[in-house]
């Protein structure tokens, strides 16, 4: 039986790669800004009203969710409106299955850059989080491998999404009942203890509260 996709998607992932290479300076810049203004508003300024137990800052709190939930994000946006403007608007997955590499290869090679992108985002929000003094072992280097796969799931189930939609606004239905509930009932602003019963074990379904912990263990 034939693989489900060759080396070739490698060249895939390389193309992507260099288009993000190209445009580092604004991909980095978003990339350093966002997680540095969102530590900053709601670890001092949300977080000076807010009390947790055991003597935790509300900033040491929710670094882990935020590293989790941009990884998510990052393999998600990646994986829908990238993929779908090279896929529909761009035609490049046209002009790339002209060649050699066949539509598998292509799949696999923009799940691949989504786990990457995650992998890198994770680092850039390590950075930030050092900055921030959140850092304290370097066993936080086992935060990027974490979200490699991360991004390899997330990215997998976006491209399921991607290959159906039947045009680019329907992604707002998939980051609306999908995403952005994962990422308010992920555990990442607040102890999931604290909502009621019935809520708890619906929050405990959602992945990214298992993201967010294993990068609290991390850190």
């Amino acid at each position: 039986m034939n693989p489900p996709f060759s080396y070739r998607a490698f060249r895939v992932w390389q193309r992507n790669r260099d288009v993000f290479l190209h445009l580092w300076k604004t991909e980095m810049s978003l990339a350093f800004g966002e997680p540095f203004l969102i530590l900053l508003a709601m670890g001092y300024g949300l977080g000076s009203y807010v009390a947790l137990s055991q003597g935790q800052s509300y900033l040491q709190f929710i670094a882990p969710g935020i590293v989790a939930s941009y990884a998510m994000y990052t393999a998600t946006s990646e994986c829908t409106y990238g993929s779908y403007v090279r896929m529909e608007l761009q035609k490049t997955f046209d002009a790339i299955i002209a060649t050699p590499v066949n539509i598998e290869d292509v799949i696999a090679g923009e799940i691949f850059w989504a786990a990457t992108r995650s992998a890198l985002t994770g680092a850039i929000i390590l950075i930030v989080a050092t900055l921030f003094g959140l850092v304290h072992s370097p066993w936080a280097l086992l935060i990027l491998p974490l979200m490699a796969l991360a991004g390899l799931m997330f990215g997998a189930v976006s491209m399921v999404f991607t290959s159906v939609v039947p045009s680019i606004n329907s992604f707002n239905y998939y980051f609306s009942l999908f995403v952005t509930p994962m990422f308010f009932f992920g555990g990442v602003f607040f102890p999931l203890n604290r909502l009621p019963e019935v809520v708890q074990r619906l929050a405990w379904l959602s992945v990214n509260d298992c993201w967010n912990k294993a990068a609290a263990v991390c850190l």
